[in-house]
């Protein structure tokens, strides 16, 4: 199913009742620009409550820009964006997982510091964390398996720990919806295996989630729909209907492509 307008939210949905009446986020014919210069065009899709959403497309192809815009941090030159039906985004309603690299390992932070990061916006300028806030960085850190390495050095922690870890701090601001930027890159089957299973558990409590990835395993394993992106919308809707041979390759059409069961291969890349 290819769409260029968000689903109606009064269609008959067979999701769940979490998901069937509560659209999270809802995009809708929006743009994004870095100084004025286009760099993604044409996108509108939804993702309801307990949803995943894969993002997938070639490098370059506007993956990152658009969760940045969905972010605020690139202008929008088109269209709308709404998370929980407000625009800009309420505060502390998204959660963000960067690409691994963000924190410099050097730093003398704990993971337990890093986690509680993900609280700063609730606390303010003013207030110092208090009890509510470290029982959110306790269960952040459970959710992904770490609670055992609290007081351990980030840059001690293995990069799949790592990364878990960041995904700890978004957990801890307790949003709507959590965006993911490639999170499984370099990660170990341990790891991968970890992170699955804290995205299951997010959905299962009403997260909506907006991961981009070129790993096809992923993508099955925890998303619903797949938005397939090249500079503008190529297509979006049920995972199934959207990974085609043929909508892969109009997706990566200026490299050539080849979809296999895992991974979309790229020629002389290992995946893209």
């Amino acid at each position: 199913m290819n769409e260029t307008t968000p689903r109606s939210t009064s269609a008959k949905d067979d999701r769940g009742p979490a998901a069937a009446h509560s659209v999270v986020l809802a995009v809708s014919h929006a743009s994004f620009a870095y100084d004025q210069a286009p760099a993604l065009e044409g996108i509108s899709f939804d993702i309801r409550a307990g949803e995943a959403v894969a993002l997938i497309g070639p490098n370059g192809s506007g993956k990152s820009t658009l969760l940045k815009g969905i972010l605020g941090l690139i202008a929008r030159t088109a269209g709308t964006v709404a998370v929980l039906g407000s625009s800009p985004a309420p505060v502390g309603s998204i959660g963000y997982v960067p690409q691994a690299g963000e924190l410099d390992p050097e730093f003398p932070i704990t993971l337990a510091q890093v986690v509680m990061m993900g609280r700063y916006r609730s606390l303010g300028w003013l207030r110092l964390p208090g009890k509510r806030d470290r029982a959110a960085v306790t269960e952040a850190l459970d959710a992904v398996g770490l609670a055992h390495r609290a007081h351990t050095r980030f840059g001690e922690l293995s990069g799949g720990q790592q990364q878990r870890g960041l995904l700890a701090r978004a957990i801890a601001s307790t949003p709507g919806l959590l965006l993911l930027d490639e999170p499984f890159n370099g990660l170990d089957q341990k790891n991968r295996d970890a992170l699955i299973a804290t995205v299951e558990r997010l959905k299962a409590r009403g997260v909506a989630v907006l991961v981009s990835t070129h790993d096809l395993d992923l993508a099955r394993a925890v998303c619903e729909s797949v938005l397939l992106l090249n500079g503008t919308q190529v297509a979006f809707g049920p995972r199934d209907e959207v990974l085609t041979l043929a909508n892969v390759q109009q997706a990566f059409k200026e490299v050539g492509v080849e979809l296999d069961e895992h991974t979309i291969v790229v020629p002389d890349h290992e995946g893209c």
